[in-house]
């Protein structure tokens, strides 16, 4: 059946609210060289081509426990409420915030309560472009229940929703047209595979970089839509089983990668939690990235779609890669931490540095 498409107005520059987990820090100093203020101004001027991600937006529901409930038992949260969230929502949420240019999402949501929870709250986000949203009408949007513990970490249940029913159509072909214009493609694992495979094949098609974030379903991902992807992002717990190959060594994720890179990946970018992340470039040294440390955390949930975005506005501005995973690591660290400060005025990598230089 034919989609609704949902025409919203583009979120204005005005700053970003908080999306999934509270309001963002700004970051403290972060050793890039600031841009001088001539090509500063000739990249205002000229802005770099658009982000567009398409992928999956939740209307979650957010408990906080002390611990997981064992197999019968009920137990009591501390709190609880109802967020916007979704792999694909967070990362457009987090490019919006950041790129010197236009943040797309093209997504589907329900017809339903949750679905203008999620359209308002994207609207909200600041700098996220939403009119390639559309309505399925014949599937309830996607949600999840969230489970934080008092560490920090936390455990996710997904419920598809729109986000895997609502693509009977496929890509629409005006979306197609901007996936051809863009300045790099971010994907994620909680659509259809074959929707990321008609993705990948326009923005290839073009010359588009294609990043894809391993998380989402826990299936094999099918060999056609690796040989489609630039760079690969898993964590090293989706690397283990996405490859069957044990992730505990630094040398043992260099080997998980190298079968990656025998898949069809020539670049496969690890996040590595505490230690960090490292991008493996077939052919090359290792690149690794230390972890950024701050004083509390906070929340990691959007840590890992933080960090990928980051590292996508980075690359799309012209950074170097080991640049680009120091920029991506501070935010995924601003993300799960409170540095008391805040990322009002920062809508770029460059911009970001000269505010905190």
């Amino acid at each position: 059946m034919a989609q609704a498409r949902v025409r919203l107005a583009p979120a204005g520059p005005t700053p970003a609210t908080a999306f999934l987990s509270g309001p963002t820090p700004r970051p403290a100093h972060l050793s890039f060289s600031p841009k001088p203020a001539s090509a500063a101004l000739a990249a205002a001027n000229s802005p770099p081509p658009p982000i567009v991600v398409v992928g999956s937006a939740n209307a979650d529901i957010y408990v906080e426990v002390d611990r997981l409930p064992l197999v019968g038992e009920t137990v009591a949260a501390r709190a609880g409420r109802s967020l916007a969230g979704g792999k694909g929502a967070n990362q457009a949420a987090c490019g919006g915030r950041l790129a010197l240019g236009a943040t797309y999402l093209v997504a589907r949501v329900g017809d339903d309560a949750n679905g203008r929870l999620l359209e308002g709250a994207l609207a909200d986000a600041g700098g996220v472009r939403i009119d390639r949203v559309a309505r399925a009408p014949d599937a309830p949007s996607g949600h999840a229940v969230v489970m934080l513990m008092p560490d920090g970490q936390n455990s996710i249940i997904i419920v598809g929703g729109a986000n895997m029913e609502g693509w009977a159509a496929g890509i629409e072909p005006g979306d197609l047209e901007l996936i051809r214009q863009a300045g790099v493609l971010l994907l994620q694992r909680e659509i259809p595979d074959w929707v990321n495979i008609q993705a990948a094949k326009a923005a290839k098609g073009a010359g588009v970089p294609v990043i894809m974030d391993a998380g989402g379903m826990d299936a094999p991902v099918p060999e056609e839509l690796l040989r489609l992807v630039d760079i690969f992002s898993p964590n090293e717990t989706e690397l283990a089983r996405l490859t069957g190959m044990p992730t505990e060594t630094f040398e043992q994720i260099s080997q998980a990668a190298g079968k990656c890179h025998k898949m069809g990946v020539k670049e496969v970018l690890v996040k590595l939690g505490s230690q960090g992340s490292a991008l493996f470039v077939e052919g090359e040294k290792p690149i690794r990235q230390p972890i950024i440390p701050a004083t509390e955390v906070i929340d990691t949930t959007g840590a890992g779609d933080t960090f990928t975005s980051a590292f996508a506005v980075a690359l799309v501005e012209g950074k170097p890669k080991e640049e680009c995973m120091r920029f991506a690591g501070f935010l995924e660290c601003n993300e799960q931490f409170h540095t008391g400060v805040e990322l009002s005025d920062c809508d770029s990598v460059l911009t970001l540095v000269q505010v905190n230089a």
